[in-house]
Formats: structure tokens, C-alpha cells, sequence
């Protein structure tokens, strides 16, 4: 239908009306912003302090953000380094006003339609955001970032702008600044820095870890046309002749590779991340932990953490092929305090952490989980079991065949036996017994996260689930306190520049045993160690303690996991292929967790806990009696000559 034109007059004065009373609104909002918004001083940031990390001492363990930076004045910058970044950020700097029109109305026309929040940035905006502003997207800080780009324009000139601007750019690899980004990518500082180096540098700056070749798969190839955009821009420019520009783009760009030192480098490289990626969770953004000035408290103790590591390096196996993999953590039992981590050698050489983040078969550390099921049905200590090797289950309507480590028998045996001995053909018909499902329940409680995939099946028991170093030593930490439950941590304060506290964390915990049940777990426990499969954890330890070793099927992990009253740690090996075998390693045919593993344990708990008060566990509470209750026909079982031979499993 045709609009008559008294209505269409009436529809345009209402919107030249509308119109007005937006742009009053508009730029009084941005009048008040105006005066209100102050420029922070240059060398705040400059300055910046690093995240400094602690041990719970008060000792340094390492900084996040400790700034490479070394401030040079512009006429000290080669020319065709400043022509390179113009180029490549903003062709008309020296032509235009603090910001961009048409590229904020680009970047809004984007907004609008739904994408990505952008920024159509000038160098002095640029400058603003890095120098003065957090990294939030909204529309407020682009306001804040436009008035402060204004300010900056009207009391400084365009050198001086730029001088800043070039001495605060972040190039990545912890550098800042031209200068140290021309060290650290070429070698040299930026007064012999080539015109294509200068391409080079200048590509980077927009987006380091989108363009550092050494970074991730694919960067060098967006190197490579990124240094072929800012060449063509400084051809344009009319900064290169298009003979210059043709041969420089002929030829590949070259850095030097990621410097293998620095506050990552080696074991303590794990650490650092490690508390870098838990701040993040807890809301400091990277930005923040570069130049903030954060003092962050963990729950680390120097002296553990010096134990663990020496302890590794002195007690795991010599000539150990590449991809074998060591993961230590250690708590403090009904706090969930982290007091030690060993997630790797080298953090530069592979990241990530074999103490939380990598996973394995748990073998027999999983025991514990029917033992305490076991426990909770009724079934106690003393019940009598058939401990001979080989023997055949139900599994859903087939046979499983389940074997002894070197297919021992060890005929009639108590269920305090077979948890010492690691008894495969006792513990797989006492999971049965106490029911699957119990099982994972206890599992779960104890602190198996829902990601561990456990399936309510006989191999349950044996440890076919992969779950982390941290999983298992929270867990046996567990029982060490008595059936108290604590979330692991490790940091336990985050102070402001000024020393304000702006976290303080609290202990997660909460009764998920009971303790009589508990005692009587640990009671079992103990007899790991002393006349067990881990009787290499107790020498010379000169203090009680309880654990459990674990090695899977065909030998592709080995765990030991062993607690005191007040120290939990869990230790495991494994390799990159999960089907790898760990067999030959140190020179031994079978690596299982009582060796290796256990003698790691024993010597980091010696050193950890020396000048420690010698803690002792509560005596067993004999929840179910101490009847001798016969449990050897309690689970249907095949005979061998009806049953199917399947693959044995773990010790």
C-alpha cells in the first residue's frame, strides 16, 4: 500500500526529531565521559609488575609476565621498522584524527548484524587499549578507550604517540616492545633490524600467537601472507618501490625458534602453568597476571616440592626412553592443599602436565574402591576367599578369565591377605559381591570424577578406568582423613599490587565415609607396605603408612599411591601410546608400581616429612566382625574347561 506524502513528511520530521534527541543524549553522555575519564600515567604500564608466585613459605616459585622490555627512543627505530608497522596498522597515522570514523562505523555495522565485537583501531586506540585498559569487549571500554585516544592526541604529538605505542606493542614469547620483540625473534636489537625483519615484526605484533611460526601448526603459513600484506602496504604507501616490494615478498620469512629458558623451562614450568590456568578459572584474565602485580599465595611447600623432584630424578630408572611419562601430586589429607606437583621434566618440551592433566589405566589402585563397597555390605576383613589363579567370571553372559601376577596361587586367603598381596582372583568376585554399582559409588565419593568413564563390569575392579595422578591422590587422601573428602587446591591467596587481598580461598570439604569404615580400610592398606606389594614404600621411613600399588594389563602403567596420616601422594608411570609397554624399562622385566613408583614415594615422604611429628593411624574398627566367614562360593564362577581363556589382567 502507498504512503500518502503528508504521512511519509510526518514519518521523516519524527525521525529528524528522534534523531536530535539521541545525538543531545548521545553527546552529553560523552561530554560527562569526557571530563570524568582520566589518562592513566604511561609508566604505570611500563612499570607493570609481574604475577609473582609463592610457595606457602613466602618463597618465589616463579612470575607470570616477568616483562621482557627494554624503552628506546623513536629516533633510535630505523625508519623502515616505523614505516613496516604503519603499514600493517594504520596507513594514514600521521593524517588522521585519534580515531577512526569509518571504521568504528564498520565495526558497529558488524556488532549489529551479530558478529564478533571488533574495533576498527587507529594506533592511538591501540595504544590506549594495550596501555590503559583491561581486555574486556564491551561497549564501554571502547568508549573509554575513544575519549582516552582523544586526550592522548590533543597532549601528545604523533611521535610521541608512536614512540609509546612501539615501546608498549606485546610480541609475544614475553617480549615487549620493538626492541625486545627484535631480540628475541632475530637475535639482535632493532638498530640492525632489516626491512624485512621489519615485515616480519610488524606482522606478529597483530595477533603473536596467530603468527609466531614456532607457536602452532599453521602459523607459518599466515606468516607468510601477513608479511606479504604489510610489504604491499608499504609499497602503497609509497615506503618501498614495487621492484623492492616484489623481491622482498619472493622470499620466506625466518626467525629464530622459541628460547627453551625462561620461567617455564624445566619441572617448574609446570607449576606455573599450572597456577596460571587455575587463576583463570577463577577469573584473572592473562591480561591481569602480566602486568597487575599480583602476589599469589599457593598452598606449595618449598620443601616437598624440592623432595619430589630430587626424588625422581634420584629413584626413577636411568636410560628411560623419551616418552616415558612421571606424575607426582602430594595433599595434605581433609584440606586438599596441593603441597607438591611433578607433572613432567620439561614443560617446554611437552605441555602437559602428567600429574593432572595425563591419564592412564589405574590397575590395581581401583581395589580399594570394591574394598570399601565390600565394607559397607558387610562383608568383612576376615571373610575367607579362593585365591587360586587362574579362575572364570560372569561377564554379562560370558566368561572372563582373571589371573594373578605371574599367575600365582595362593589358594584359601582372607580378604586382609588379598588386599596386601593385590590378589586379582579375590577382588574381582568381591566386587561382584559387594555389586558393581556400589563399587563406582565409592569410586565417585571418594574423588573419581564423573569424567572417568567406570563402567559397572568385572574389570572395573582391576583398574581398566583412566583417571589422574591428582584423582587417585585426592581420593587415598580420603582415607587418609578418615573419610573426609577435599577438593584439591593450590592456591590459597591472591593479594593486589597494593597487597589488598582479592581471594582467599576456602577448604571444600565433606564426610563421604564413615570413619569406623575407613580405619578398617586403612588397616588393610597398611599391609601393602608392611608384608605386601609395596614393602619398599616403608624402608627406613621410620613412620606408619598404608597404600596400594597398581600395575595394568600387559604393563603399560604402574602406580603407587601412598598416604600417612597427614601426607597423601600418588605416583604413576606410563607412556604416550597407552598400549605401549612399560616392561625392560630400568632394566627390570616388569616395571610395577612397588618399584620404581614406591621408591619414588618412599624417598619424597622421607625428605617431605622429616622433623615431622610421627603421626599414627587409628587401630582397625572391625566393622563387620572378625568372624571367619567362608565367601568362596559366594559368586558363580566357570570351571576351565567350560570358560573361554581370555587376556589376563594386572597384578
Amino acid at each position: 500500500m502507498a504512503i500518502s506524502s503528508r504521512i511519509r513528511r510526518i514519518i521523516i520530521r519524527l525521525s529528524i526529531l528522534l534523531f536530535g534527541f539521541g545525538f543531545v543524549a548521545g553527546a552529553t553522555v560523552f561530554g560527562i565521559a569526557y571530563f570524568t575519564v582520566e589518562i592513566p600515567d604511561p609508566n604505570d604500564y611500563v612499570n607493570s609488575q609481574a604475577t609473582i608466585i609463592q610457595y606457602a613459605d613466602g618463597s618465589e616459585v616463579g612470575r607470570i609476565g616477568a616483562q621482557n622490555r627494554t624503552v628506546i627512543a623513536l629516533a633510535k627505530i630505523p625508519i623502515h621498522l616505523r614505516e613496516a608497522v604503519l603499514a600493517a596498522e594504520d596507513r594514514n597515522f600521521y593524517n588522521q584524527s585519534a580515531f577512526s570514523v569509518t571504521g568504528i562505523l564498520r565495526a558497529a555495522f558488524n556488532n549489529l548484524r551479530g558478529g564478533q565485537l571488533q574495533g576498527g583501531s587507529t594506533i592511538t586506540q591501540q595504544y590506549a587499549k594495550t596501555a590503559f585498559l583491561t581486555a574486556d569487549r564491551n561497549i564501554v571500554r571502547k568508549i573509554k578507550e575513544l575519549i582516552i585516544a582523544i586526550k592522548l592526541e590533543n597532549q601528545l604529538s604523533k611521535d610521541e604517540i608512536l614512540e609509546d605505542y612501539l615501546n608498549s606493542i606485546y610480541f609475544g614469547r614475553g617480549a615487549y616492545g620493538v626492541e625486545t620483540g627484535a631480540q628475541v625473534y632475530f637475535g639482535h636489537g632493532v638498530d640492525s633490524i632489516s626491512v624485512a625483519e621489519s615485515a616480519i615484526l610488524a606482522s606478529i605484533l597483530r595477533s603473536p600467537g596467530y603468527y609466531d611460526p614456532y607457536f602452532r601448526e599453521g602459523n607459518k603459513e599466515r606468516l607468510s601472507n601477513r608479511v606479504k600484506y604489510v610489504i604491499n602496504g608499504m609499497v602503497d604507501s609509497g615506503f618501498l618501490s614495487k621492484e623492492r616490494g616484489e623481491k622482498l615478498k619472493s622470499k620466506e620469512p625466518v626467525v629464530n625458534p622459541r628460547l627453551t629458558s625462561g620461567q617455564l623451562s624445566g619441572p617448574k614450568g609446570y607449576l606455573v602453568s599450572w597456577v596460571q590456568r587455575e587463576l583463570n578459572a577463577l577469573g584473572f584474565s592473562d591480561e591481569e597476571l602480566l602486568i597487575g602485580g599480583l602476589i599469589v599465595k599457593t598452598t606449595l611447600e618449598k620443601k616437598a616440592q624440592e623432595a619430589a623432584q630430587i626424588a625422581v630424578q634420584n629413584f626413577g630408572p636411568s636410560n628411560a626412553p623419551d616418552d616415558l611419562h612421571i606424575g607426582l601430586l602430594s595433599l595434605r589429607p581433609g584440606t586438599g592443599e596441593i603441597v607438591a606437583m611433578y607433572g613432567g621434566k620439561d614443560y617446554l618440551a611437552r605441555q602437559l602436565n602428567d600429574a593432572t592433566q595425563g591419564i592412564t589405566q589405574a590397575g590395581s589402585t581401583f581395589k580399594v574402591f570394591a574394598l570399601i563397597a565390600a565394607l559397607e555390605q558387610g562383608i568383612p576383613l576376615t571373610s575367607i576367599w579362593n585365591g587360586d589363579s587362574p579362575q572364570f567370571f560372569d561377564d554379562l553372559g560370558k566368561p572372563y578369565r582373571v589371573s594373578n601376577y605371574k599367575n600365582k596361587d595362593f589358594g584359601e586367603v582372607s580378604l586382609l591377605k588379598a588386599t596386601g598381596s593385590s590378589i586379582n582372583t579375590v577382588y574381582v568376585p568381591l566386587g561382584i559381591a559387594a555389586g558393581l554399582e556400589n563399587v563406582v559409588n565409592a569410586a565417585k565419593r571418594a574423588g573419581i570424577p564423573e569424567s572417568v568413564a567406570m563402567l559397572p563390569t568385572p574389570s572395573l575392579v582391576l583398574g581398566v578406568s583412566s583417571p589422574k595422578v591428582i584423582d587417585i591422590a585426592a581420593a587415598y587422601a580420603t582415607f587418609a582423613a578418615e573419610g573426609i573428602y577435599a577438593e584439591p587446591f593450590i592456591i590459597n591467596e591472591v593479594q593486589g599490587s597494593n597487597k589488598g587481598v582479592l581471594y582467599q580461598a576456602k577448604i571444600k570439604a565433606q564426610e563421604v565415609f564413615s570413619p569406623e569404615i575407613m580405619r578398617d580400610v586403612n588397616y588393610a592398606l597398611r599391609q601393602v607396605v608392611i608384608a605386601g606389594t609395596a614393602t619398599s614404600a616403608l624402608s627406613s621411613l621410620g613412620r606408619q603408612a598404608a597404600g596400594k600399588t597398581g600395575t595394568s594389563n600387559d604393563n603399560t602403567s604402574a602406580w603407587f599411591t601412598g598416604y600417612t596420616p597427614d601426607l597423601a601422594t600418588s605416583i604413576a608411570f606410563f607412556r604416550d601410546d597407552a598400549l605401549t609397554t612399560l616392561k625392560g624399562i630400568g632394566g627390570i622385566n616388569s616395571l610395577t608400581g612397588g618399584s620404581f613408583p614406591a621408591r619414588i614415594w618412599n624417598a619424597y615422604t622421607k625428605s617431605a616429612l622429616d622433623g615431622s611429628p610421627k603421626l599414627k593411624f587409628k587401630p582397625p574398627a572391625h566393622v563387620n566382625g572378625t568372624d571367619f566367614i567362608d565367601m568362596r562360593d559366594v559368586v558363580m564362577t566357570y570351571t576351565r574347561e567350560s570358560a573361554t581363556a581370555l587376556t589376563p589382567i594386572d597384578n
